[in-house]
């Protein structure tokens, strides 16, 4: 317990004020982080022409990682000022080429491991990144869950597999899915994105929290690297296209909304936790099939709601339960 000494009533009354500002908007960040996570397939969607996505994946991620890094940069100058005096030292920036990397490994792999499985086992199996995460969280970071946090981390695991194995369902072409199949090399490529999809999350969080630097010096570092190496990626996978070759505004809004979402997370690992990351990925199931019920009139199913109750019971174990 903290004690205040000679302080008076109003900055009391003024400190208990700025405590509630910075919960609501914490709240309200966390909140617009559920509705991007949420928007980005529907969105997706909206952007196919004749049912193809006309633009290159690639040219649009250089973009939100060149997003981030000048929003980053722009917050630097007006709110950390007294931090550009900072000796900025090759073994500050270094650290955050991994992260980079591995981010730029598991952006194309998420491409590459559709070659070997349909895309309904791609997104049922992609839920064990969870597990990955929760379990490199308390090894690398030394937080040792109960067995209650850990079984609330299953709950939210089931419950992505329940959403994506059948949460909504486009009532046009239910009858014409493609089989399910998966390879070997697509299973041993998946357990590889979930592992690496984990160890990016949790080496950027203990990297954050490791440097006592402002957050946007830290993104900085985060974002040029992260521009470099999905250049790299762009010439080598579309050297032949135009960059903006298929842009529309829903393009635009993608590009927009994602590098927010970027810089929330930054906040989020920073400030919290990547198990807080992991519950807000799992909330915007349910605001995807919203989304898609509303825009698409998308069916919700027995499975959808099932999610929405363990997602439930998931928030109630690892956050209400002593």
């Amino acid at each position: 317990m903290y004690v205040i000494d000679n302080v008076g009533p109003d900055e009391l009354l003024y400190f208990s004020i700025w405590q509630k500002v910075m919960r609501v908007l914490w709240g309200l960040m966390l909140v617009t982080s559920v509705f991007i996570y949420g928007s980005h397939a529907p969105l997706v969607v909206l952007c196919k022409v004749n049912g193809a996505i006309p633009f290159s994946s690639s040219a649009v991620v250089l973009l939100i990682e060149l997003s981030k890094l000048i929003v980053s940069s722009l917050l630097l100058l007006i709110w950390d000022q007294k931090s550009l005096g900072i000796s900025v030292s090759w073994h500050l920036a270094a650290p955050y080429a991994l992260p980079a990397f591995l981010y730029c490994v598991n952006n194309n792999l998420v491409v590459h491991i559709q070659h070997f499985m349909d895309p309904s086992s791609f997104q049922v199996l992609s839920n064990l990144k969870i597990v990955s995460t929760a379990f490199l969280y308390s090894y690398f970071l030394h937080q040792k869950l109960s067995i209650k946090k850990w079984f609330a981390l299953f709950l939210l695991t089931t419950a992505g597999v329940f959403y994506s194995y059948g949460g909504i369902h486009d009532l046009e072409k239910v009858s014409s899915q493609s089989l399910l199949y998966i390879t070997l090399q697509g299973l041993l490529l998946m357990l590889l994105y979930c592992l690496i999809s984990g160890l990016s999350a949790v080496y950027t969080e203990m990297t954050l929290k490791k440097q006592d630097i402002p957050l946007n010096m830290q993104n900085i570092f985060l974002y040029s690297f992260g521009i470099a190496m999905n250049l790299i990626a762009h010439i080598t996978s579309s050297p032949q296209d135009s960059f903006f070759d298929g842009f529309s505004i829903w393009v635009w809004i993608i590009i927009v909304s994602q590098a927010l979402n970027g810089l929330i997370m930054s906040a989020i690992m920073k400030h919290s936790s990547n198990i807080t990351r992991l519950f807000v990925i799992s909330f915007s199931m349910l605001a995807n099939g919203l989304l898609s019920y509303i825009l698409f009139q998308m069916q919700l199913t027995a499975l959808f709601f099932s999610a929405v109750i363990l997602i439930g019971l998931a928030v109630y174990l690892y956050y209400g339960v002593a």
